[in-house]
């Protein structure tokens, strides 16, 4: 099978990733073998790509947005059947044990395993899944429509739910990629007002098109005190002003796993009045399954840019030089 690997990390420009033939993987107890369809692109492909985030282990296969359709169960699978569409996302397994787990927290569990990092990802023809961990898919959204849903869409609805947005709330987002887009539309959808902060003027003119009631730049403040904001771009220096956005009592989600050096803050300026930071680390099941209902209820419509199978790593290129909006998926095989 075809697969891209991670030979060498650094920058994107000097080709850390190759394509190259491998066997197909064998399920083993609890696993599936999914026949990839399609993968979307993240950040932390990217951050792995470059060794932003250090590799847990060598000739890594990146990509944790999967659609795909079981090929194969191993044994002791009974959830899913063959030829199944499912989901992927970048929780591929937590230990069940642990006092995290145990509490229904498992995007905190002491041993993860994650997609892409620990264990192969969808950047393959083929990838062997936990079938525990593995999400079936809403109908109503087609494979190059899925794929976002399941990392950027996820990941931006937990973060949603840690910004605390109040009931007909004011929310500012900082950055406006694939996950921020789809957030945006889950928190409209709920009542919200979105301001939108971000540099690209194609992810302006996107944010404006779905509705936010404010875009700006990056060095732009918005209009009105901020109920709660989340911080999709992996910028440390936003996170200042954001924070200095924020009314009495209002809360900051930082969304991404990276995060360049956060500045001095001035706790009169930037955290007084009970403003609150907080992070956000991977997701639950439940967050998976309750964000794809959601998703399927308010007819979420992600924007996305096709790249083919070969062109992986001009993907990801794009995806750092911010030459598309909205969210980037590989098509592995056509629908």
């Amino acid at each position: 099978m075809r697969a891209w690997e991670v030979t060498r990390p650094g920058p994107i420009d000097t080709g850390p990733l190759r394509m190259v033939e491998r066997p197909v993987p064998e399920p083993g107890p609890g696993q599936v073998l999914i026949r990839v369809a399609a993968c979307g692109v993240c950040r932390t492909d990217l951050h792995l790509s470059e060794g932003d985030l250090p590799p847990h282990r060598e000739r890594t296969v990146p990509g944790h947005e999967v659609v795909g359709h079981v090929e194969r169960l191993g044994p002791g699978c009974v959830r899913l059947r063959p030829a199944q569409r499912v989901g992927a996302a970048w929780l591929a397994k937590s230990c069940g044990r642990c006092r995290f787990c145990v509490a229904e927290r498992e995007n905190l569990c002491v041993e993860p395993v994650f997609t892409g990092w620990d264990v192969d990802g969808g950047f393959a023809d083929y990838m062997v899944a936990e079938e525990a961990f593995v999400y079936e898919l809403p109908d109503a959204f087609d494979d190059r429509s899925a794929a976002p849903l399941l990392c950027a869409g996820i990941i931006g609805y937990r973060a949603l739910q840690r910004a605390e947005l109040p009931a007909g709330g004011r929310l500012g987002l900082w950055g406006f990629g694939g996950s921020a887009h789809l957030t945006a539309q889950v928190a409209m959808a709920e009542g919200a007002t979105v301001h939108v902060i971000t540099r690209s003027a194609e992810d302006q003119a996107l944010a404006r098109a779905l509705g936010a009631a404010s875009v700006g730049p990056s060095s732009a403040a918005p209009p009105e005190p901020l109920d709660s904001a989340i911080l999709f771009a992996p910028a440390g220096d936003l996170v200042p002003a954001a924070l200095e956005a924020l009314d009495r009592g209002g809360t900051l989600a930082v969304a991404g796993i990276h995060l360049s050096e956060i500045p001095p803050l001035d706790y009169q300026r930037h955290l007084f009045q009970e403003r609150t930071l907080r992070s956000v680390t991977a997701n639950t099941r439940a967050d998976g399954r309750d964000f794809l209902a959601v998703a399927e209820r308010i007819g979420i419509r992600p924007t996305t840019t096709i790249y083919p199978f070969e062109a992986v790593d001009r993907a990801l290129a794009d995806l750092a030089g911010d030459r598309f909006n909205g969210a980037a998926v590989i098509q592995v095989r056509p629908e």
